[in-house]
């Protein structure tokens, strides 16, 4: 059975990363991570490894429940500790009576030196302060060169991972029924619009999944697909629970306050 018949074409890259490890572990009994995954490629991963007990697999992001993710898959006889995992936590202050810095300018200025998006985890931005977990191998360039956000300076530290900030972003979960997976089906029942709303979002690029843009309404949704509607917030699919007696989709999905 062709494995790739059950995943999207542009993730086949990544399975066969994933599968490439999965070999090596095996193999020569060797640990492997990854950089930071968001939650569609986490449970790819998951899937593809499966219950196979072979491996044992953790995934840990800095701090609790940290959206982006790396993980570590190693023999089956290795314990994984989360001080395995190469995260730097990074802190700087700024000030807040001058300047209002919100998570789209700290990634517009890390990413605007080069970085890219993997090597970077959460975001969590508090009255004061703001704090990334980034890659271990990239932690020491950031504290040289991400030097100003919004025109704000900014000094960043290394911090404990047990020092991390609570995020105060609220999910809150929901189910529902849909009449099919398609995006535009998908937006209009999460974001409460019509339709017709939801197909001309997705025309003009107001919406992204996992964080890309996608202008097709008849595009098909799947479990762990994160969304992002402009100026209407984000959301995430979490599970597509089957079907109804009336063929109507169940799903279970989070939405931020």
């Amino acid at each position: 059975m062709d494995i790739y018949q059950h995943f999207r074409k542009d993730e086949q890259p990544f399975i066969d990363q994933v599968l490439t490890w999965k070999e090596q572990v095996e193999i020569q009994h060797r640990t492997k991570h990854s950089d930071f995954l968001d939650p569609r490629e986490q449970q790819i991963f998951k899937s593809l490894i499966g219950n196979d007990e072979q491996f044992n697999i953790k995934f840990f992001g800095g701090a609790e429940q940290t959206e982006r993710q790396q993980a570590i898959l190693a023999p089956f006889y290795h314990t994984i500790d989360r001080s395995d995992f190469p995260i730097t936590l990074l802190q700087a202050s700024y000030p807040k009576k001058f300047v209002a810095i919100q998570h789209r300018d700290v990634l517009g200025a890390f990413l605007s030196q080069g970085l890219i998006r993997r090597k970077l985890g959460d975001i969590v931005i508090d009255d004061h302060h703001i704090q990334i977990a980034v890659s271990e191998d990239i932690a020491s360039f950031v504290e040289m060169n991400v030097n100003s956000i919004k025109k704000a300076s900014i000094q960043w530290n290394k911090v404990p991972l047990d020092k991390a900030i609570e995020s105060k972003e609220q999910w809150h979960a929901r189910q529902a029924t849909v009449s099919s997976l398609r995006l535009d089906v998908l937006m209009k029942e999460i974001y409460r619009v019509s339709r017709q709303t939801a197909s001309e979002a997705i025309a003009k690029g107001l919406i992204k999944v996992n964080f890309k843009k996608v202008e097709n309404p008849a595009f098909l949704v799947e479990s762990g697909d994160i969304f992002s509607f402009r100026g209407k917030g984000r959301s995430k699919l979490v599970e597509v629970l089957g079907q109804s007696k009336k063929d109507k989709w169940i799903i279970k999905y989070y939405i931020l306050a």
